[in-house]
Formats: C-alpha cells, structure tokens, sequence
C-alpha cells in the first residue's frame, strides 16, 4: 500500500469522497453534502486561521483509496489549556490493521514533530464540531451534527495504542414521553419565585447581536466543561451563518436575568432526515427533494444548553427545556435527541433523566502520550 500525503486539488477529492464508497451499502449513513466537505477543508473556514492539519491517504496498488486521516493542531485548544495536544480527525478505513497503521504512524509522526505531547481524538477538526468515536448504538442513523462509523474502528484506534480518555453519551426520548405536565409546573414555579427571569425565542431579523448574547453565554457557561475550546468570533458567526436556514426560531430560546443574558438552549431539527434522500449533491433536482423531506422532519436534536454559573440555582435549565420541547411539541417533531454529555456531568445526566432521556448512543475521545 501507498501512503500520500493531501497535496493537490485532485488529493483533495480522493481525501473528502473516499466514505462515500466505502459507506455505499450502509443504510444508516448519513453521507454530508461534498460541497460542505469542500468547504470545510477550504480558507473559508475560519478554524484553519489558528489551526494547522496535514491529511494523508492510503491506496491500495490497484490505485483503490483504501483508508484516510487528518492530524490536527489547534493552537487556540492549547493556549486555552496549556496543553502540546495534537489531534486526529476524519479517520476512514477499510478493516483492514495494515492500513490503519500507516494512517495513525503518518499522523502521529506529523503531530510530533511540531512538538506536541499527547494525541486526542477524533474530532472532525474540533470539540466544537462532529467528535467522538460510535462505540454503542449502532442500529440508527446519527442525528444531524453527530458522528457514525462501523464497529470495527475502535479495534484499529485501539492497535495503535490509543486508550479511553471521555465517553460522551446521547439521550432520547419521544413525544409520548416528554412529561410536559411536570415541566410546565417546574417552568411555572421557576418564574413564580423569580420575576426577573424571561424567556423569549431567537429573533432572526437580528442575528448578529442574538450571536452575540449567545457566544457571550456560551464561552462562560461552557468554561469549565472537559474539552471545551471558545469559539472565535469569525467561528462562531461562521457556524450561524451555516444553521441559519435550518434554526427554527421557537427552538432555540435565550433566558435572562433582568437585562442579563443568563442562558440559551440551541434545539435544531435533525436535517440528516432529508440528507440521507440525496447521497451528499445538492444539484437542482436534489434541492429539491432536500426541502421536499425537510418539511416533513419529525426528530430534533437539543445541541447545547448552557446557564451561567451564578445562575445556576434559579432553575433556569428547567425552563429553557420546557419552552424548547413546548415548541418542538406544537410543530409535531415525534423524538428528541440530546447530546452529547459528558460521561461525568451528573447535573446533565440529571437533567436528560428528568426528561424521560434514555442513553441510547455512546461515543468515545480516545488519547495517546507521544
């Protein structure tokens, strides 16, 4: 076999359109729009201001790609944690150890010599984007935003001296089981003993300061939390212009204390419905077909939630949950994903319980000193 590092336009496309092949008899892949991968990859990107990656593939002597990997360095990761990490992303391959052992022996290599210490992943390129390794719940498809890959990709990770560093878990519940009654008298206790609290959706017509009050509850809820990196502002506004046309404004809610932005829920319907209809080209025809099926989406994923810390006491959680899921519930979205929670954050696991929430998928971040 043959290890090539990404270097042209044309080592590009073999890089992003490798997991369709590999992925074609799967039916619960959700194959990502090429487009989007091209992009993801491109200088409009923001991530790759402050990051560097090398990406390498390995081809059988027929020519036939045969697996691929991304070693990563986010500079902002480290200076935020005071860590040499490196990380490894975007890993694809046959079940085959050789393969995967030039993949991991390229990347490893790469991350070493810019002097990094330890290895992390994977993440596709970051913790605030797709990560973490499919290592139970194989018998769904992922929600939009979450990852998938066979069952076989923990055994390579793990040949090549990678260990358990998090689990993340994914909760679900449906719409029969939602206890909105409970929720509705929680909310209604919460805003009875504190009067200064207020809940309203996100306003559309204004999203660059709605981007604003949520990044500012973001990077200060999410502070303390294993993993977390801040976004930039280039990221974040970024990422806002990519959910735009997907964020159903009643589900994603900012509550305030006073004035005070206090916390936000991010609730997005699971666009992989209608993505698994057009296998990753959005031609005419295929747009179609797209906003034919996204119409008709009945799951949702609860992506983050967030309360500032002095807050934490009032119930606001609670609140944005209920008038998230109220919402979801009115508009007739049948299931409800949340994820991902750390292994460890028992006021999450709390939470999702609280929900009617069953641990349905487990994801795994992987490390190796180097």
């Amino acid at each position: 076999m043959e290890l090539a590092q990404v270097e042209t336009p044309a080592d590009l496309k073999r890089f992003i359109e490798f997991p369709y092949a590999l992925y074609k008899k799967d039916p619960d892949w959700v194959p990502p729009l090429i487009s989007e991968m091209r992009e993801m990859f491109s200088e409009k990107n923001p991530f790759w201001k402050h990051s560097e990656r090398a990406l390498f593939t390995v081809r059988a002597p027929d020519g036939q790609t045969r697996g691929r990997i991304a070693a990563v360095i986010n500079n902002n990761h480290n200076r935020f944690h005071g860590e040499k990490c490196g990380f490894f992303g975007f890993f694809e391959c046959v079940e085959d150890a050789a393969a995967s052992r030039l993949l991991f022996d390229a990347a490893l290599s790469f991350l070493r010599s810019r002097g990094m210490t330890i290895a992390r992943g994977p993440v596709n390129p970051s913790t605030n984007d797709e990560c973490g390794l499919l290592v139970e719940g194989y018998d769904e498809p992922p929600k939009i935003m979450m990852p998938y890959n066979p069952r076989y990709y923990a055994d390579l990770i793990s040949s090549a001296g990678f260990y358990k560093a998090k689990d993340l878990i994914a909760f679900v519940t449906d719409a029969e089981s939602v206890p909105a009654k409970r929720l509705g008298a929680i909310a209604g206790r919460v805003l009875k003993r504190n009067p200064s609290i207020s809940v309203r959706p996100i306003n559309k017509d204004d999203l660059e300061n709605e981007v604003k009050i949520i990044m500012d509850i973001y990077n200060s809820a999410w502070e303390k939390n294993w993993g977390f990196v801040p976004f930039s502002d280039d990221e974040i506004f970024y990422m806002a212009g990519k959910l735009e046309s997907i964020v159903d404004p009643g589900l994603l809610q900012i509550a305030f204390y006073g004035s005070d932005p206090a916390g936000f829920i991010m609730t997005l319907p699971d666009i992989n419905e209608a993505l698994k209809k057009i296998r990753g080209r959005l031609t005419p025809l295929e747009a179609i077909r797209f906003f034919y099926y996204f119409k008709k989406i009945k799951s949702i994923r609860v992506l983050t939630m967030g309360v500032k810390k002095r807050y934490h006491h009032l119930g606001i959680e609670s609140l944005l949950y209920f008038r998230s899921l109220k919402e979801a519930l009115s508009k007739g979205y049948q299931e409800c994903e949340f994820s991902w929670v750390l292994e460890d954050n028992v006021m999450m696991m709390r939470a999702a319980d609280m929900l009617s929430g069953k641990a349905y998928k487990r994801y795994r971040l992987f490390e190796k000193a180097l």
